[in-house]
């Protein structure tokens, strides 16, 4: 059985959101991966493949498209079709609203 220690032991994981660019907990964040020129979500954080974060809020989502960050994020050329995640996010963040 192999033991890995924790990188930065005490320093609690912190991810960076492609909209805002505020920093906050993975659990806070929308994870998305790239494929097939798809940004497709991934609640679950267990999509493989090169990941970037989100705040699931539509603010944070437009910032990100406004600001070309998901080529970047995902370090791929040209557009990528964000259909599906705008779907998603408008979904959720309408089910947060509600929830308020």
């Amino acid at each position: 059985m192999t033991v890995t220690a924790d990188a930065r032991p005490g320093k609690p994981r912190e991810r960076t959101c492609i909209g805002c660019r505020k920093r906050s907990c993975p659990a806070d964040l929308l994870r998305m991966t790239a494929s097939g020129g798809l940004v497709l979500p991934d609640p679950g954080h267990r999509a493989p493949g090169r990941g970037a974060h989100l705040h699931p809020t539509a603010e944070c989502f437009e910032l990100a498209v406004r600001r070309k960050a998901f080529p970047r994020a995902f370090r791929v050329p040209g557009p990528l079709e964000l259909t599906g995640l705008r779907e998603y996010v408008a979904q959720r963040d309408s089910k947060d609203v509600h929830t308020v």
